[in-house]
């Protein structure tokens, strides 16, 4: 009994350091190093390594983990797509409300949104980050921790597990690298609070379908109201 919780726990404690240590050796190449290309951002860099870790990591250690992905059924994706649209909109409404009565008098947004065009944010922010960050943090460390599927809690009358919580919550607190990037700190806490409610929902459905294209799918939707602000801008900036 002894050596079974002692190896669960080497388990968790091995699946987020690696976890952690692939995030910030991505980030630090994509911070560090630049292709040197108007059109490719360095978050290129970034989730191209990222992904590449990722599945080294998955194949390295595939006796542990059980990867599975494939192109989910339409019909299949609206309440995943629906739930992480309405994780974008709720929180942030909830935060606008919360900094506007802390006395913020304007609402931080990210730097790629106009740091980058609209097809790039396209590429770059909505397609390639939800398929890097969610190979690594769902398809990866929630795949590992898959042991301990059958603990958890009840959120609305769903098990949530354990490791949909864990992987969630590790997602949520590598966003505090915003800071480096000068971000203040009701931003920071949005962000926080953003990706690990999406982490949750995206982890959720992934373990519902044993496919980790759905959770890139609630990422991407979850990412789909900032490409709108995008898009919203470009398309103001255009007319004036």
């Amino acid at each position: 009994m002894e050596e079974k919780i002692k190896k669960n726990s080497e388990r968790v404690i091995w699946g987020i350091l690696l976890t952690i240590i692939v995030f910030l050796i991505s980030t630090f190449a994509g911070k560090n190093f630049s292709l040197n290309n108007k059109f490719i951002p360095d978050t290129f860099i970034t989730n191209t390594l990222m992904l590449i870790l990722s599945i080294g990591l998955i194949w390295g250690l595939r006796k542990h983990v059980n990867y599975k992905i494939s192109l989910p059924r339409f019909k299949k994706t609206l309440r995943p797509i629906l739930f992480g649209l309405l994780t974008a909109i709720i929180v942030n409404v909830i935060m606008s409300i919360v900094e506007k009565t802390l006395g913020a008098e304007t609402i931080e947004s990210h730097s790629a949104h106009s740091a980058m065009s609209p097809l790039q944010f396209f590429i770059f922010i909505f397609i390639c980050t939800p398929i890097a960050e969610e190979v690594l943090f769902r398809g990866f460390l929630q795949n590992i921790l898959k042991p301990f599927k059958i603990k958890g809690i009840k959120i609305f009358k769903k098990h949530v597990s354990v490791p949909v919580i864990i992987s969630a919550i590790v997602f949520g607190l590598v966003h505090l690298i915003v800071i480096i990037s000068g971000s203040g700190t009701l931003f920071v806490i949005r962000t926080v609070v953003f990706a690990t409610t999406l982490g949750l929902i995206a982890g959720y459905y992934q373990e519902k379908y044993n496919n980790n294209g759905y959770a890139i799918i609630v990422h991407m939707a979850g990412n789909f109201l900032a490409l709108a602000a995008v898009l919203l801008a470009s398309s103001t900036n255009l007319s004036v």
